[in-house]
């Protein structure tokens, strides 16, 4: 059965209702996985949704069963030199990439704890692919050779271990269409995220947020967010944003000297 029957995520928009140049700055996302009905919900919903709508970026979701050659439709096998667990098949990702990739631009990327760490960087140099595709690692990982010869980039969301790279996926999708333009409404919102800013001299988390009521339960609104003197805000929120870094992140002011 065709995966698009499966996840009925979006076709990759084409015709008379596109601008040239709404094509030329569009991202194509395509899932290669084991597991394509986990994708039912999270890509519907909004900043992914709102991009698929505007035409802004497409989503296809493959299963990688679909490009075995046995009749068991066999992806996996054990590993050279013994241990525990299976290792994803070179075969099937192979065929399927290939079979998928535009060109010899697109940007192929397996989601594995052994990858580079995921950051706001990585994010912004893929939304400035025209294609990406993402292979979800399963079970002990992926064939050494797939990541040798196949892919452009291996990358990993945290130092933790998900059940597979299926919640990777999503992650990478949502956090590289924030940069695709024209998705966000106000883009210079994006800037003001936490690690938005890859050229900044240090990365900071964002500062704290409030909003009504001024007061609640005792606890009140800093005085100075509610002055309506826009220097004082903007300071206020840097100094914010310093003493959150260095509480919650203090890795990311390392060798930073403004940092004391």
């Amino acid at each position: 059965m065709a995966i698009e029957k499966l996840v009925p995520i979006v076709a990759r928009p084409v015709g008379p209702t596109l601008s040239k140049a709404t094509l030329s700055n569009m991202v194509a996302f395509d899932v290669v996985t084991i597991f394509p009905e986990f994708f039912r919900g999270p890509f519907d919903f909004g900043i992914i949704r709102r991009g698929k709508e505007k035409g802004l970026i497409s989503i296809q979701v493959h299963d990688l069963r679909d490009f075995t050659l046995d009749r068991h439709r066999t992806v996996d096998d054990r590993s050279f030199g013994g241990g525990e667990g299976m290792v994803l098949k070179p075969e099937p990702i192979f065929k399927a990439v290939e079979s998928i990739r535009q060109d010899d631009r697109t940007e192929v990327v397996v989601l594995s704890a052994a990858g580079l760490r995921f950051n706001q960087a990585e994010a912004l140099r893929l939304s400035k692919a025209a294609q990406v595709v993402l292979i979800c690692g399963r079970y002990e990982g992926i064939d050494e050779r797939v990541i040798e010869h196949l892919a452009t980039a291996e990358i990993s969301i945290g130092d933790f271990i998900v059940s597979g790279g299926e919640i990777a996926a999503a992650v990478v999708v949502d956090a590289v269409t924030r940069y695709v333009p024209g998705v966000v409404g106000k883009e210079e919102s994006i800037l003001r995220d936490s690690f938005s800013d890859p050229a900044a001299e240090t990365p900071l988390v964002e500062h704290p947020h409030y909003t009504r009521p001024a007061e609640f339960r005792g606890w009140k609104v800093p005085e100075v967010l509610i002055s309506g003197d826009h220097e004082a805000v903007r300071n206020w929120r840097h100094e914010a944003a310093l003493k959150k870094t260095e509480k919650n992140r203090p890795d990311l002011l390392a060798g930073w000297p403004d940092a004391n």
